[in-house]
């Protein structure tokens, strides 16, 4: 398996990895995050021209895995609500990991692979996405407290500092 920055050309397949975990979100009971389109074709293609899309290979070179890996600080993060981060040192955001399947020890590969570029991280989750809940406990993550998104929405935040 090998991790490395994503290209114009992976959008399709990441397209089709993000709709198949909003299909796993929706099983799970997950029924608000992500919807309405989102994310966008428009989003990822922003996010590979800024150099923050990673996608996992397979040994066959198959893309199974995504995210967005994004040095802060973040302005989503600068206030949060009742709690309060671990650390306000340098940190980097996860957004938009995804895979297709689940139970694959996948996240925690994508995971061990961020830290190994940096050791402070933060990422938020919906209150009601209980796989990410699961996979951040499991992993270590603390949770801090509340963040609101651009939009309003609030989401659970967490840090993991090594």
């Amino acid at each position: 398996m090998k991790i490395e920055k994503a290209t114009h050309e992976d959008i399709p397949v990441l397209m089709e990895i993000f709709e198949a975990a909003k299909c796993i979100m929706r099983a799970s009971g997950n029924n608000k995050q992500w919807g309405s389109g989102y994310p966008s074709p428009q989003i990822v293609k922003h996010d590979i021209d800024t150099g923050v899309c990673y996608v996992m290979r397979d040994d066959s070179n198959r893309i199974i895995a995504t995210m967005a890996f994004i040095p802060g600080p973040d302005n989503t993060y600068a206030t949060i609500y009742d709690g309060e981060w671990l650390n306000n040192d340098s940190y980097h955001v996860i957004h938009r990991i995804a895979t297709a399947q689940t139970g694959n020890g996948i996240a925690r590969r994508m995971l061990d692979w961020a830290f190994e570029q940096c050791n402070n991280i933060r990422i938020d989750t919906h209150s009601d996405n209980c796989i990410m809940h699961h996979i951040l406990k499991k992993y270590g993550f603390t949770y801090c407290g509340t963040i609101l998104l651009n939009n309003g929405e609030p989401r659970d935040a967490f840090q993991f500092t090594k």
